[in-house]
């Protein structure tokens, strides 16, 4: 009955408009109102898979990310500022407040306009480093747009990202050439894992000024791999921030624009389409995992133990197991693509494990997918309980970059064996011989008793009366 309450609620969830799943207010800031048309496409792209977007300035007195402590938007949209910064009711703390209240960032940034020191310094708290010159850009002699970019080559032309990893979920990956024109590069720091490259630039491109008169580069910021023109830091709580290096990529001009490589061919333009994946992943419309059920039971001897069906015989998420008991996990995981929900599929090389910790795991076990229902995967898993007692976890932690993060814990006690639960002597084969000892003492004792009970004395001497 609960797997088909389960079906019924994600299939309702699934036939509703295409939306985020975390809600779809989203607060554009944008200095010069003005240039609000240049982005109709971008618009109405957000529009069209049902985001309603509001319109403020920085310089608005009444602009504010939250009401009554709570978040007045679902998602944020912040465009380089022509003045020194966003504002009070934008500053670096109220972004990472947003930020811990599960709202999503979109930041973009410009080589034409002066990065704000406030967001350098967010940016740098999130391990995030950008060049001191604030007017430095990445250019590529070897990679970039011949339409456009033909003398001064700061016009990256790149394929689509691939991920670094087989174990990670690629959702940006599209048909063309995506033109990245005057990006600001990005260094990601190695101590956070929460941070994650979407696009790395070429391995010949190269942070450079160009307002610098001088011929070399004596003082390099960063090169190649290591400069990624969209990065994206995941928080604890799902929470999504992307930093986009070129805001002029969702201009309309560039969604259209015709592309050719080095040699002068003509190459497909897919901005648009790497766009749309960018900000439906910021805004939480794929990556989502959902846990639907969660249980554990006594697992049953013979063919049930691999049924994908209910165990109608065992007591589902009993509060109390026993040590050595054998026990059946079961899990089930969505996730949310656009519009719906659909089975979640471990990427290769992947695992998704199941640990039974107390202050440390005892068992680490991989879940297998036993089934697929039309809008989720079932996992499951068999072990036996450690012959310890005391208060034990089923822990599900599943961290992996560009999916919502998966922390389930269910606390259950283990007990130890009851004083009529222990196996009977006779049913321990090492205790035979100290069994067969006691019988051998039992059985000469009797007969030994026996014996000098029944047992006549041969030298009996008689007595009578005295004789004369």
């Amino acid at each position: 009955m609960r797997w088909l309450f389960s079906f019924l609620l994600l299939s309702l969830m699934s036939a509703v408009r295409a939306l985020s799943v975390t809600g779809q207010r989203v607060l554009v800031v944008l200095e010069d109102l003005s240039e609000e048309k240049q982005y109709n496409q971008f618009w109405a792209d957000l529009e069209e898979r049902g985001f309603n977007l509001n319109f403020q300035s920085p310089k608005n007195d009444t602009l504010s990310l939250f009401k009554h402590g709570e978040r007045a938007f679902d998602h944020l949209i912040l465009f380089p500022p022509k003045s020194k910064a966003y504002g009070p009711s934008l500053a670096p703390k109220i972004l990472l407040d947003f930020l811990n209240k599960a709202g999503n960032i979109l930041l973009t940034l410009s080589a034409n306009t002066p990065i704000p020191t406030a967001i350098q310094s967010l940016l740098l708290e999130l391990d995030i480093h950008l060049p001191s010159d604030r007017n430095a850009l990445v250019v590529d002699h070897f990679n970039y747009d011949s339409a456009s970019a033909a003398d001064k080559h700061d016009v990256i032309l790149t394929t689509s990202p691939s991920s670094l990893r087989s174990d990670v979920k690629n959702y940006f990956s599209v048909n063309g050439h995506i033109a990245v024109p005057r990006a600001v590069g990005q260094v990601l720091g190695n101590a956070s894992p929460l941070l994650t490259p979407i696009l790395r630039a070429p391995s010949t491109a190269y942070s450079y000024n160009p307002k610098d008169d001088s011929e070399s580069i004596e003082d390099l910021f960063a090169a190649g791999q290591q400069l990624s023109l969209v990065s994206a830091l995941q928080a604890r709580n799902s929470g999504r921030f992307t930093v986009l290096g070129s805001s002029e990529i969702l201009l309309d001009t560039w969604f259209a624009a015709k592309l050719k490589d080095k040699e002068g061919k003509a190459v497909r333009n897919a901005n648009r389409d790497f766009i749309e994946a960018l900000t439906a992943w910021t805004f939480h419309e794929i990556g989502v995992l959902q846990v639907g059920r969660l249980e554990h039971q006594l697992t049953l001897p013979g063919s049930l133990r691999n049924s994908t069906s209910v165990q109608s015989n065992t007591e589902l998420s009993p509060k109390i197991y026993r040590v050595k008991n054998d026990v059946t996990f079961t899990i089930e995981l969505s996730e949310y693509s656009l519009n719906r929900f659909i089975p979640f599929y471990l990427p290769d090389s992947d695992a998704l494990q199941l640990e039974f910790t107390m202050l440390s795991p005892y068992h680490r076990l991989s879940l297998v997918p036993i089934a697929h229902t039309p809008n989720s995967t079932i996992f499951r898993t068999h072990f036996t309980l450690p012959d310890q007692h005391g208060i034990f976890n089923f822990r599900v932690n599943y961290k992996r970059p560009f999916l919502s993060n998966i922390d389930e814990k269910r606390q259950v006690t283990v007990r130890h064996f009851a004083h009529d639960e222990w196996p009977r002597s006779w049913a321990i084969s090492a205790a035979w011989v100290w069994m067969a000892g006691i019988a051998a003492v039992v059985v000469g004792w009797v007969g030994f008793v026996g014996l000098w009970l029944w047992s006549e004395p041969t030298d009996r001497v008689a007595r009578g009366k005295k004789t004369q």
